[in-house]
C-alpha cells in the first residue's frame, strides 16, 4: 500500500503526458522494431584495443561499479573493491590513472575499508567539477537481520571526496545526500543544474538536482516506487538530455520484462511521467548512454536478453530511437600473461557488465567488469562509430 500511495503522488504531480507518445525506442535495419529477431551471435563487431585496469586476487576477488573519467591529462578509474563476489563488509573503492586509457598504473586505495563493523563503500563515480576532479561513493551496513547481504542498509549516504593534487591524497568533503545511492555521477542538465538519478535505502527511484552552489548542495524530488502496479521494479537508472532540452530517463527492470523502460521529465527533473516499457531489449543489468560531441547518442548495455554477453554499442540520432547496434571488441579470455591470474569465478560463458564510458581525443574508453572479477577497458575510435551509423545493411534475424 505504501507503494502504491508513493506511486499515485507522482503520477498526479507529473500529469498525462506519457514516454509512450515517444517513436520505438529501437528500429533496426532488416530487424525493424521486434528485438526477438535479432540474432546477437551475428552482431557486426566494432574494432578497437583492450586494456585490463585490474584483476582479483585470492584476498580481494571483487572488482565492480566502475566509473571513468578524463582529468590532468590522463585517465581515471575507480572500482569496487572487496573480498567477496558482492558488496560485502571490509569492500572498499580503489583508482587507477592511464596516459592513454590502455595502460594503466598500479591501483591505489581511494578510501579504507569502513571503520564500522559491518559496512561498506561502493563507488558511484567520478565527477570533474569546477576543474577538480570529486570522486562519489556511497556507505551503508552490508547485511540485514538475517545477516545477509542487501540493498540497501537503513544508514544508507552518498558521500564525496575530492583529489588534492599538491599531497597527491583524497580529502573527505562530506555528505552529499543522506539516504542515497546514485547509479552515475552528475551531469548538467540545459539549466545549468547537476542531475543525478538516486535511489533510496527502499529502493525508491527520485531524481537529485544541485551542485552549483557546493558539490553537497543536493535536493530531490520522487521519480517512481520500487513496486508498481503493473509489477515495474525500477534498478540502476540514467538520464540524458534530448536535442529539445527535456529529459529522458532509462530505467533496468527488475520484474523479469528483461526491456528498458523510459520516462521524460519536461522541467528539469522536478516531475516526471509514468514509465513505460520499450522495446529494447535488456538481461537485466546495468547501462550507461551517453551523447558524443557530435550530437549523436551511444548506449552500452548487455542487449541480449539471455545472459551478460555480448556487451552491446547502440546508436541514436536523436536520443529517442536507437537505430544500429554493434558488440564491443571484448576477447573472449583474457590475453595469456604470467601477470594475470586464473579465473576466480568460471561459468558456462563470460559475462561482461557495468559499463562506464566518456569520450576524449576522438574515442570512446568503455570501462567494464569481466565475471565481477576485473576492471577492464576498449578502447573505439568516433571514426568507427561513424561507420556503424552509416551502414545501411539489414541486420540478420533469427
Amino acid at each position: 500500500m505504501k507503494s502504491f500511495l508513493y506511486l499515485a503522488t507522482v503520477l498526479l504531480a507529473v500529469g498525462v503526458n506519457h514516454a509512450a507518445d515517444l517513436p520505438p525506442m529501437l528500429d533496426l535495419p532488416g530487424v525493424g522494431q521486434d528485438p526477438d529477431r535479432i540474432d546477437f551471435q551475428k552482431l557486426p563487431v566494432l574494432k578497437g584495443d583492450h586494456g585490463l585496469v585490474t584483476h582479483g586476487d585470492a584476498q580481494w576477488k571483487f572488482r565492480l561499479h566502475n566509473y571513468l573519467a578524463y582529468h590532468e591529462g590522463k585517465y581515471w578509474c575507480i572500482w569496487s573493491h572487496g573480498p567477496v563476489i558482492e558488496d560485502n563488509p571490509t569492500q572498499h573503492v580503489r583508482f587507477a590513472t592511464s596516459p592513454d586509457g590502455l595502460q594503466w598504473s598500479d591501483d591505489h586505495i581511494l578510501m579504507p575499508s569502513s571503520p564500522q563493523k559491518g559496512f561498506r563503500y561502493i563507488a558511484r563515480g567520478l565527477w570533474v567539477r569546477e576543474g577538480k576532479l570529486i570522486a562519489i561513493a556511497s556507505h551503508d551496513e552490508a547485511f540485514d537481520d538475517r545477516g545477509r547481504v542487501h540493498f540497501f542498509g537503513k544508514s544508507l549516504k552518498l558521500m564525496a571526496w575530492e583529489w588534492q593534487p599538491q599531497t597527491q591524497t583524497w580529502k573527505e568533503l562530506g555528505v552529499m545526500m543522506e539516504d542515497a545511492i546514485n547509479n552515475f555521477p552528475p551531469q548538467k542538465m540545459p539549466n545549468g543544474e547537476y542531475g543525478m538519478l538516486r535511489r533510496d535505502h527502499e529502493r525508491k527511484v527520485s531524481m537529485m538536482f544541485g551542485g552549483v552552489t557546493s558539490p553537497l548542495d543536493w535536493k530531490a524530488v520522487p521519480l517512481v516506487a520500487y513496486q508498481s502496479e503493473d509489477g515495474f521494479r525500477p534498478e540502476e537508472p540514467d538520464w540524458w538530455s534530448l536535442p529539445d532540452g527535456r529529459l529522458l530517463g532509462l530505467f533496468r527492470d527488475n520484474s523479469g520484462s528483461f526491456r528498458f523502460y523510459r520516462a521524460l521529465s519536461s522541467d528539469h527533473g522536478r516531475t516526471w511521467t509514468n514509465p513505460e516499457k520499450t522495446n529494447f531489449p535488456d538481461a537485466t543489468s546495468k547501462f550507461f548512454g551517453l551523447r558524443t560531441s557530435q550530437g549523436y547518442y551511444v548506449l552500452i548495455s548487455n542487449a541480449n536478453p539471455k545472459q551478460r554477453n555480448p556487451l552491446c554499442l547502440s546508436t541514436s540520432e536523436d536520443g529517442v530511437t536507437f537505430t544500429r547496434m554493434a558488440a564491443l571488441p571484448i576477447p573472449q579470455t583474457l590475453p595469456a600473461d604470467p601477470k594475470i591470474q586464473q579465473p576466480l569465478r568460471v561459468g558456462p560463458v563470460e559475462t561482461f557488465q557495468y559499463p562506464h564510458v566518456v569520450e576524449q581525443d576522438g574515442h570512446l574508453l568503455i570501462a567494464f567488469s569481466r565475471r565481477k572479477q576485473t576492471t577492464e577497458v576498449i578502447k573505439v575510435a568516433l571514426a568507427e562509430v561513424d561507420a556503424l551509423r552509416s551502414n545501411k545493411a539489414p541486420y540478420p534475424v533469427r
